[in-house]
């Protein structure tokens, strides 16, 4: 499991050049059949429009990455919105661009930017998150020493998912797979020796721009 970068929810971006216009629809994906599906569905939806240009990118044990012209001159609409998402560095994302001709030819050149520049409205439209796997942890501890705990969870990049009050805190805690042995380390520092954690599985943490944890999901339960 990696961390990778990738959009959190439906994205949408209207574009107009020339009278044509140009609509781009984004989705976060975690398999290349829910890409498939998402065009299809598209594709059926907005069966009336000229072209229904795609590009995709998902990751799910290997790489793929496909796009279609759709009709558009070779080179000039599939390809230059898989080159946004590469260059945004994005996985697991699909993005369909719409076009109604509006009676303009905008040449190879004008397409290429329109494609482009569609692709990535649709995609800040959506918002960008980092996905980050980490392993779950419930810590409990003495209040007297619940502070110390606590600042060296900030302070050492781990992330505070709950915390509980009975006779002693309770912390539920995400850590990054790497960090494990320090977060024991550390945890034995505070203790003088003493070493309470249960681990509780692995999930997927959605991380904003701001470093702020939006939701967990996907969860891995260890066996």
């Amino acid at each position: 499991m990696k961390s990778y970068k990738t959009i959190i929810k439906e994205g949408y971006y209207l574009l107009e050049e020339k009278r044509s216009r140009f609509i781009a629809r984004a989705k976060p994906i975690t398999a290349e059949q829910e890409a498939l599906d998402f065009i299809q569905e598209i594709k059926t939806t907005c069966w009336d429009a000229t072209h229904n240009c795609y590009a995709y990118s998902v990751d799910s044990g290997s790489l793929y990455q496909r796009y279609s012209d759709d009709g558009e001159p070779q080179g000039t609409a599939g390809l230059p919105m898989l080159d946004v998402i590469r260059k945004k560095d994005l996985q697991n994302v699909v993005v369909v661009v719409t076009r109604y001709f509006g009676g303009t030819l905008l040449g190879a050149g004008g397409l290429v930017r329109a494609y482009g520049k569609a692709c990535a409205g649709g995609l800040e439209n959506a918002g960008f998150v980092l996905v980050k796997p980490c392993l779950k942890f419930n810590i409990p501890i003495e209040y007297h020493l619940s502070g110390k705990l606590q600042n060296m969870f900030l302070s050492e990049g781990f992330i505070i998912a709950d915390t509980e009050y009975t006779h002693e805190v309770a912390y539920t805690i995400y850590s990054p797979i790497e960090k494990k042995e320090l977060l024991e380390h550390k945890i034995r520092e505070i203790t003088g020796g003493v070493l309470r954690m249960d681990e509780a599985g692995i999930e997927n943490i959605y991380i904003d721009s701001k470093g702020n944890v939006l939701e967990n999901k996907n969860k891995e339960k260890k066996e």
